[in-house]
């Protein structure tokens, strides 16, 4: 059984009764308060990425165990509002400037995926006996709520789609952060001083409103990533105008990765340890399959960008777009070139994915 939350369709920003009460539910409360300690308790340990980590394996293990726990859409769409805001802050004109030398990094985003699908699925389908269209669905680097819309329709294996993909998540969220502080000199986003009681309030007023019209707009015609892609475009176009601009506290970073992570975790809610133990062993060769193809595709981008080797392979990493959003935050690596290419990646993976079902359903056919 999936989680009702990656199959509604209803709008990015569901404002609506039952999940304002969803808010205010124990299932909530339960979350915040398993959430906040684990936050804790990982800083203290210096963990990186403690207040995303600290509440992933937290509420991982609580929804593993039985524990009735629930991410509401409306606070999960609210923070990530919040992180789009985040990254719009380093929009300008040299960014737009740029884009023009990120078209041979997007054709390389389309190969990547194309040899990813075809190598992990073939992986899936030979030593995990998924059926071909599961493991195509499995395979894809990202996009797992259209995947799994996807998937339904062409009953697949629900269940081992997204335990696929959220093992997987688990894997590069809890990998990466490691790999940023032990093999490489960046380091995690200091805390700047700025006066933000002083800021221009109503700028922000402004930008939330032009964000969620867009947002809304970007949700009608389908535009992959909606709350992010419609809050950096309402970002860049008022800041680059000069109409509005405005600084969140840093603080508010923190949060972003507390509740990812914990949303992560409350994904787990309706899946069983033998299942998850099950797929495990598998998802950790596909992962490492993606992973080695992302770090061929970074160092080929290599050559057309001049972007360090991490953040190049952040852009490449086969990541929730939100989560490897907030990790490019946290550590300063480029957060709108690894933005952009994820929402790349989306937009590849759902023009190439329904072209490669109708190749596989006419092969069929003709045997």
């Amino acid at each position: 059984m999936i989680e009702e939350n990656l199959l509604m369709k209803n709008s990015s920003i569901p404002f609506n009764s039952a999940n304002i009460k969803q808010l205010f539910s124990k299932n909530f409360f339960l979350v915040i308060f398993i959430s906040i300690p684990s936050a804790i308790i990982a800083d203290y340990f210096n963990i990186p990425l403690a207040w995303m980590l600290g509440p992933m394996i937290a509420t991982s293990i609580a929804a593993l165990s039985g524990l009735k726990i629930v991410m509401p859409r409306l606070a999960l769409s609210s923070i990530l509002i919040i992180l789009g805001l985040h990254i719009g802050n380093y929009i300008d004109q040299n960014l737009l400037s740029q884009m023009k030398d990120w078209i041979w990094t997007s054709i390389i985003m389309f190969f990547y995926i194309l040899f990813s699908i075809i190598i992990v699925s073939k992986y899936l389908q030979k030593f995990s006996s998924y059926k071909q269209k599961t493991s195509i669905f499995s395979g894809a680097p990202g996009g797992l709520g259209p995947l799994l819309i996807l998937a339904e329709y062409e009953k697949s294996d629900l269940s081992q789609v997204a335990t696929a993909h959220l093992i997987r998540l688990i894997i590069i969220i809890t990998l990466f952060p490691f790999l940023v502080v032990n093999f490489s000199s960046v380091d995690v986003m200091e805390i700047e001083k700025f006066n933000y009681i002083d800021q221009n309030h109503f700028n922000l007023l402004i930008l939330l409103f032009v964000s969620i019209i867009l947002i809304l707009i970007f949700d009608k015609i389908k535009v992959p990533a909606p709350l992010l892609a419609g809050t950096l475009v309402a970002s860049g176009i008022l800041q680059i105008n000069d109409i509005a601009s405005y600084k969140l506290p840093e603080i508010s970073i923190n949060i972003c990765l507390l509740v990812l992570g914990a949303s992560v975790g409350c994904r787990f809610a309706n899946k069983t340890v033998n299942e998850v133990i099950k797929n495990t062993a598998h998802s950790f060769v596909a992962t490492g399959l993606l992973v080695f193809l992302g770090i061929i595709a970074a160092v080929i981008a290599g050559y057309f960008v001049d972007n360090n080797f991490l953040t190049l392979l952040l852009s490449y990493c086969p990541g929730g777009i939100y989560e490897v959003a907030v990790i490019a935050i946290a550590f300063d690596l480029d957060p709108n070139f690894v933005s952009f290419h994820h929402i790349i990646r989306l937009l590849i993976i759902l023009f190439m994915v329904p072209v490669i079902l109708k190749f596989i359903d006419k092969s069929n056919s003709k045997n």
